[in-house]
Formats: structure tokens, sequence, C-alpha cells
């Protein structure tokens, strides 16, 4: 069976979020599997000296203008939260605790994250709000509060952030194809283009 694409996204990532919508279609066409992997954008950034997109003059207003475009050509629901960006390590050690004994439901629940900040425009930093997200993907809602302050859980995300940094991850969305970096959301139909030609 041909290996899972890679893919790394920050919940607080509006172009992880718009390709958050297409990439399992795209692996699905070629017989792939998506194996979802967030990481903590804010530690590249700090390892780059960068700051978030839509803070950097001339970038930031054209960003913005973009995030919406896209979502308009791919009739993805789209809502620029009012808060943003924000913190989002709630929301991971969410998904990895809930990916240890089911991806399938880790993966429900970052589409659900992700929908509510930016397609509803619901902030979702806070505990008892990723709590609540992790009870509509079918989670035990008082349980996964509870396990956002839990080091070995903590240490999860941590680790996949380090692991980005050391694969060259550089934003996100970023995706491995069989070892093959892809950078972007813009990226997508390239990789529709790689699998179907087996590369160039």
């Amino acid at each position: 069976m041909a290996a899972a694409i890679e893919y790394f996204f920050d919940f607080s990532s509006p172009y992880g979020y718009l390709a958050s919508h297409r990439i399992d279609d795209i692996a699905a066409k070629h017989g792939r599997e998506v194996v979802w992997r967030p990481f903590l954008l804010g530690k590249v950034f700090e390892f780059n000296g960068q700051r978030p997109l839509t803070s950097q003059p001339l970038k930031g207003e054209y960003a913005i203008h973009d995030f919406a475009r896209i979502a308009r050509l791919y009739d993805i629901p789209w809502t620029m939260p009012e808060k943003f960006p924000i913190a989002t390590q709630a929301a991971g050690r969410v998904f990895y605790w809930l990916n240890e004994s089911d991806p399938g439901q880790a993966k429900t629940f970052a589409k659900l994250a992700y929908n509510t900040y930016f397609a509803d425009g619901i902030t979702i930093q806070a505990k008892d709000v990723v709590a609540g997200i992790a009870g509509k993907a079918g989670a035990d809602e008082a349980a996964a509060l509870a396990v956002i302050d839990e080091d070995r859980v903590k240490l999860l995300l941590l680790d996949a952030s380090d692991e980005a940094i050391e694969r060259n991850v550089c934003g996100s969305p970023f995706f491995f194809v069989d070892g093959e970096p892809f950078w972007g959301a813009d990226r997508i139909e390239m990789i529709d283009q790689w699998l179907s030609t087996g590369g160039w």
C-alpha cells in the first residue's frame, strides 16, 4: 500500500484550514491516506525570527484578501476571526490525546476545531472551548479538559513541533509525499500532479 501523505498544520493557520478541506480528497483520488500532524507554528516563527503573516507590512493585507478568495474559489466556509492569531496548545494536545487511541476521531476533532475558528469565527484558544469541541467529536468532554494540562500530552505536541523543525517544516500547511516536501495550500494542485505522474 502506498505511503500516507503527512500533513503538518497549526490550528491558527488560515492556509492550513483551507488545505484541510481539500487534502483528504486529493489523497483519496490516488489511493492514499493522510496523517494529520498539528504542530506549533510559533516555534517555527521563533526559530526563523518571523512574525505572523497578517502582521507583516504589505503581506498582511494581501493575505487577508487571499484567504477569502481561496475560500470562495473552493466553496469553503470562511470567516476571518476577530482574534487572530491565537495560541493553539490546547487544541494540539487534545488532538494527540485522541490520536493515541483513535486517529479517525482525532481527525474529526481537528476538522471541527478548524471550522469552529475559521468558519464560525469562534476563538478556540480556551481549554473549555476545545474540550467542548472534543465532546462534539464523540470524546469524553471532561477527560479532554483534564488531559490538556497533563505533562505527557504536552510533550506529544512539543515533540511534533520539534520534529517539524528538524524536518525543515517552514510553515503551515506543509506536506510530505513519499519524502518530497510541499509548503502551502497552493501546492495541493502540484501534489495532485506529482501523484498522477510519479514526480519529476
